[in-house]
């Protein structure tokens, strides 16, 4: 294996999660020509050392840039960003709004979404989803939220939002995203079989 091979691949899945293919096509661009095999071997090691993450997206096992949880910004927001990289671009908003409002019993600011990693550019478009209907928050207390939030900074007139239609869909991936945050903070070792594979999504 070629020297700093972890900063490179780390640097590669900064773009976004990648299938063993996909990092090995990034790495020969880089002059780095490793067969798939040992590849893979290493990439399951970094997986257990906890430095990428990985789901399985069929066909193929996805990897994912692991933020460092030592890192105090490391917070419930850096997590779920980590994390709904891997599922599909069209449900993160919807996934992200349930996460935080059913965490936090509240709904959930543009600022939440932005650090959860969510593109709030076009966030006028993406509420427009049939099957995730979102809306912006009519809850009377909005202004005392705002107020009682301290960890981070809401911006005065920032709109917040909640969920109109819970589906079956958006629980059952919002479930695996959440169960995938815990495994990240939680010592799983010892107690999950290595030939188990969990999927990210149904």
């Amino acid at each position: 294996m070629p020297e700093k091979l972890y900063d490179q691949i780390n640097e590669i899945l900064r773009n976004g999660p990648l299938s063993i293919s996909g990092i090995t096509r990034e790495l020969r661009t880089r002059g780095i020509a490793e067969h798939r095999l040992m590849l893979t071997g290493y990439l399951r090691a970094l997986r257990d050392l906890k430095k990428i993450s990985e789901a399985e997206i069929p066909p193929s096992k996805v990897y994912t840039k692991k933020e460092d949880l030592d890192n105090p910004n490391a917070d419930i927001y850096n997590l779920i960003a980590v994390q709904i990289k891997s599922i599909d671009y069209e449900i993160r908003l919807p996934v992200a709004v349930y996460l935080i409002s059913t965490l936090f019993k509240r709904s959930v600011f543009r600022q939440e979404l932005k650090l959860a990693g969510i593109n709030t550019s076009n966030l006028k478009h993406d509420l427009e989803d049939d099957e995730f209907l979102i809306r912006e928050s009519e809850d009377n207390n909005i202004r005392k939220y705002r107020t009682e939030i301290t960890k981070i900074d809401i911006p005065v007139n920032d709109p917040a939002y909640e969920i109109v239609n819970i589906s079956k869909r958006l629980v059952q991936i919002s479930g695996n995203v959440m169960a995938e945050i815990l495994k990240d903070v939680v010592d799983m070792n010892g107690l999950v079989p290595k030939t188990q594979q969990t999927k990210l999504t149904m």
